[in-house]
C-alpha cells in the first residue's frame, strides 16, 4: 500500500492530502453508521498521532464536528512534530475548535481518564501502518485505558500497535471494534494476533486507481468466493468422467481405515472422475464394503498392517497403467520403517503431481533432501506441529512466523505449502500467498485434514494448478466447517459433518 499511495501520488498526479481527505471522510462516515447515523452532541474521543495516520484521524474528526458530534482532540506528539498533510488537517481543526488536549503535557493522562467516563466513541489514529516495535511507555498507558474504557472503538486503518506487515504485536494494541482501512487489506489485519484485535474490518475506496489495486504485480491475496470460481472450470455437457481425472491415494494402515475413506469421499465430493483408494492388504476388505463410489485396491502389506516397501513398485505400475493424473499420500498410512521407506521412493520416482499429507509429511522428517530433489510437482498441507517436526523447531516458533515460514519454505523446497491454522496460508515456489477467510476452531478435530486433502487432490484432478488447488480446497474446507458450525456448533462438529456440507458450499461458490 506505501507503494500503491506514492504511484497514485507521483505518477497519477492525486495530491496526497486529497488521498487524507478521502480517508477521513469515510472513517467519519462509518463513525456515523457505528453511532446510528445522527451524531449530533455525541461525545467523540480522536487520539492522534504525529503522522499521516494521526492527519486522517484529524480529517475524521473535522468532518463529525460539522455533523454536531462533540469532538475533542488527544494529541500524543508535540505540535511541531506534525508535518506535510497531517500537520495542514492539524491547523484547519485548531481553527474549528479548541478541543485539543496534549497527552503529553503532565495532568494529560488524567484528563483522558475523565473525558472516557463520558465518552460515546473512541477514534484510534496514533500509529498507522508504518509501526514497528514497542509501543512507548506513556503511549500504553493511553491505549490500556482505551482498552479498558468499554467505549467502541474505530481505528484508523490498522489498530495503533499492530504490525502491519507481520500480524505481530510487542506490548500492547488497541483493541477495536471496527477497523477502517484503506484500498486494501493489511496483511497485519488478517492474520497472526491481528485476528484478536481488529474487530470489524471495512475495506474503503479512498479514490486510489483502480489499476494500481487489481496489478499482477500484487502477489499476496485473502481468498474470496469469486476468486475461487473464476479457477473451478465449469462442466461441458458432453463430459464423461474421465474429463476429471484419475486419482490415485495411497493411505490407511490397520486401526485407520477412517482417514482413508474420508480422503477418497472428499475427493469425489471435490467432483474427480475416477478414485481409487491403495490401502493395506489386511484392512482392504473393510474398506471396499465401504465405499461403492470408489475403486479400491490392495497393497503388499507388513505384518502390522501397514503398506510394505515392496508395494513401491505396484503403485508406480498402477500409476502408469491406469494413467494416473494425481496421486495422494499420506492419510492414516503410520510410521513403520518399512511405510517410511515406500514414500521416500515415491518421491524419488513419481513424476505426476503428488499431494502429501499426515504420515506422508511426516516420514520426512530429518530427510528433506528428498522433497527437495523430487521432480514431481507437489502439495504439502502440514499442521504446525506437522511444520515443526519437519523443520526440528518447537511449534511455538512456527506459529510465531507463520508468514515467513509459509513463504520461505515453499520456495526453498520448491513446493506448495499449505500451512494449517487459523487463516490457513497458501503459498506456491514463485513468490504467490493466499490467505484464506473461511474456517473455524471446531474444524480442529480428527479427520478435518483428510477432508482438505480429499479436497484438493480432487481439484488438481480437473485441471487447477497446485496452488489454486491448494487455496481453492482450503476456502471451500473452511466454508463447509463454517456452515457446519453454524449448524450444529463448533464442539459438535466432526470431518463427516465439513464433507457433508462441502456439496452445498460448492453449489453456493459456483453458482450450479
Amino acid at each position: 500500500m506505501r507503494k500503491i499511495d506514492r504511484i497514485a501520488i507521483d505518477e497519477y498526479g492525486i495530491p496526497g492530502v486529497v488521498l487524507m481527505e478521502n480517508a477521513g471522510r469515510k472513517v467519519a462516515e462509518i463513525v456515523c453508521t457505528e453511532l446510528g447515523e445522527c451524531v449530533c452532541g455525541k461525545a467523540i474521543a480522536v487520539f492522534v498521532g504525529k503522522g499521516n495516520n494521526g492527519g486522517d484521524g484529524l480529517v475524521a474528526a473535522r468532518h463529525l464536528l460539522n455533523r454536531g458530534a462533540d469532538v475533542r482532540i488527544f494529541l500524543l506528539a508535540n505540535p511541531d512534530e506534525i508535518k506535510g498533510d497531517a500537520a495542514i488537517n492539524f491547523a484547519i481543526f485548531k481553527k474549528m475548535s479548541k478541543n485539543i488536549y496534549h497527552v503529553y503535557q503532565q495532568n494529560g493522562v488524567n484528563i483522558v481518564k475523565v473525558s472516557l467516563l463520558n465518552t460515546d466513541l473512541i477514534i484510534d489514529a496514533i500509529y498507522g501502518t508504518g509501526f514497528r516495535g514497542r509501543v512507548d511507555e506513556k503511549v500504553s498507558r493511553i491505549i490500556q485505558l482505551i482498552n479498558d474504557s468499554n467505549v467502541p472503538v474505530v481505528s484508523v486503518d490498522i489498530p495503533s500497535g499492530l504490525e502491519a506487515d507481520t500480524g505481530r504485536l510487542s506490548n500492547i494494541c488497541v483493541k477495536a471494534d471496527t477497523t477502517v482501512t484503506f484500498g486494501l487489506p493489511k496483511l497485519g489485519l488478517v492474520i497472526e494476533k491481528g485476528l484478536d484485535v481488529v474487530g470489524k474490518l471495512k475495506v474503503v475506496d479512498i479514490s486510489i486507481p483502480k489499476a494500481l489495486l487489481n496489478s499482477e504485480d500484487l502477489n499476496k491475496h485473502i481468498l474470496d468466493s469469486d476468486m475461487i470460481r473464476s479457477w473451478i472450470p465449469k462442466r461441458k455437457l458432453d463430459a464423461h468422467k474421465g474429463n476429471f481425472g484419475r486419482v490415485l491415494i495411497v493411505a490407511g494402515s490397520k486401526g485407520m481405515t477412517g482417514a482413508a475413506l474420508i480422503t477418497a469421499k472428499a475427493c469425489l465430493r471435490a467432483g474427480a472422475g475416477l478414485v481409487t483408494l491403495a490401502v493395506p492388504e489386511q484392512i482392504h476388505s473393510i474398506v471396499s464394503a465401504k465405499a461403492p463410489e470408489i475403486i479400491t485396491y490392495p497393497l503388499l502389506d507388513t505384518e502390522e498392517g501397514t503398506v510394505s516397501e515392496g508395494a513401491l513398485q505396484e503403485i508406480l505400475d498402477k500409476v502408469d497403467n491406469d494413467k494416473i493424473d494425481v496421486l495422494a499420500v499420506g492419510p492414516g498410512l503410520s510410521l513403520n520403517d518399512e511405510t517410511i521407506t515406500l514414500v521416500t521412493g515415491l518421491l524419488k520416482k513419481i513424476k505426476i503431481p503428488l499431494i502429501l499429507d499426515a504420515d506422508g509429511l511426516n516420514a520426512l522428517a530429518g530427510n528433506l533432501e528428498i522433497l527437495k530433489d523430487s521432480t514431481a510437482p507437489i502439495v504439502i498441507t502440514p499442521h504446525p506441529g506437522e511444520m515443526a517436526r519437519l523443520l526440528g523447531v518447537s511449534t511455538a516458533e512456527v506459529q510465531q512466523k507463520r508468514l515467513d515460514i509459509t513463504m520461505r519454505y515453499a520456495k526453498e523446497w520448491g513446493v506448495t505449502l499449505l500451512l494449517k491454522g487459523a487463516r490457513t496460508l497458501i503459498a506456491s515456489p514463485d513468490g504467490m500467498l493466499y490467505i484464506n477467510s473461511t474456517g473455524n476452531p471446531g474444524m480442529a478435530t480428527a479427520g478435518s485434514g483428510d477432508v482438505l486433502t480429499g479436497i484438493i487432490t480432487g481439484f488438481v484432478a480437473q485441471g487447477l494448478s497446485m496452488h489454486h488447488a491448494a487455496a481453492a480446497g482450503a476456502y471451500l474446507h473452511g466454508m463447509a466447517g463454517d456452515k457446519g458450525s453454524a449448524e450444529l456448533g463448533q464442539n459438535a462438529l466432526m470431518a463427516g459433518d465439513i464433507l457433508n456440507y462441502l456439496p452445498v458450499c460448492m453449489k453456493e461458490v459456483l453458482g450450479y
